[in-house]
């Protein structure tokens, strides 16, 4: 009895979807069923369905309500890539203008290590360099090239600086000198290439100083340790 229910039921189905679905002539002659059904003929052959069979029909895929869009993953801020500031929109290089930017105290630290060797590390603590006192002359170099950091790179701005500190430090462990930069403004660009600049040219006076002793000297790891200051807030390498 069921079987010839659904039997019956679909070939009834067939024949309303005979009398319903439009006709569309197409220029080669043959006939075809256009599945762009009006919505007051669908609404006709649920009621028609229902008076007959006693249930409504399940959703159809002829209905004619539009088909749902793909949903677009949300990018997370995080997604974005770095933009590059120092270049321009075709790609060359630039000096950014800071001139919309507000004052504030900013802040760099960096570091670097010049390896001595055993020899040449006993001669710089025992104050025997034949040019004189290593530690000293790289302090003031070092506080020299902080200041002049605009001249040497480029793209740098022109800021005047509030303070700058270089300490050298002889390690036993390695036979090294550490060097530690800060500098300090309070202007509307920070200060990380000085404080970078400030102990790469601590480091180079020390092999200058010291290079007729060795030439195996290596000024190695310049980085920065830590910024403070400005939009983008505090930073540091641990």
């Amino acid at each position: 009895m069921g079987t010839t229910t659904g039997i019956s039921k679909g070939v009834f189905m067939m024949s309303i979807f005979h009398s319903v679905l439009p006709r569309v002539t197409r220029s080669n002659g043959w006939r075809c069923f256009s599945t762009r059904i009006p919505y007051d003929n669908i609404a006709e052959l649920n009621k028609e369905m229902e008076s007959i069979f006693g249930e409504s029909p399940s959703p159809s895929p002829l209905g004619s309500s539009p088909p749902q869009q793909p949903v677009q993953p949300a990018y997370k801020a995080e997604d974005s890539q770095p933009v590059l500031t120092h270049t321009d929109s075709s790609r060359q290089a630039k000096m950014v203008d800071v001139s919309p930017k507000e004052d504030s105290k900013r802040v760099a630290i960096a570091s670097c290590r010049v390896l001595l060797g055993q020899r040449v590390f006993n001669l710089v603590a025992s104050n025997e360099i034949a040019k004189g006192d290593v530690l000293t002359v790289a302090k003031i170099a070092g506080i020299t090239g902080a200041k002049q950091t605009s001249n040497l790179i480029p793209l740098c701005h022109n800021i005047n600086l509030s303070h700058v500190r270089v300490d050298l430090t002889l390690n036993e462990e390695d036979s090294s000198v550490v060097i530690e930069g800060e500098a300090t403004t309070s202007r509307k660009t920070g200060v990380e290439m000085e404080a970078m600049t400030a102990v790469a040219i601590a480091g180079l006076t020390v092999y200058d100083m010291c290079k007729a002793a060795s030439k195996d000297i290596c000024i190695t790891d310049i980085c920065l340790q830590h910024k403070s200051g400005g939009k983008s807030g505090s930073w540091s390498r641990n």
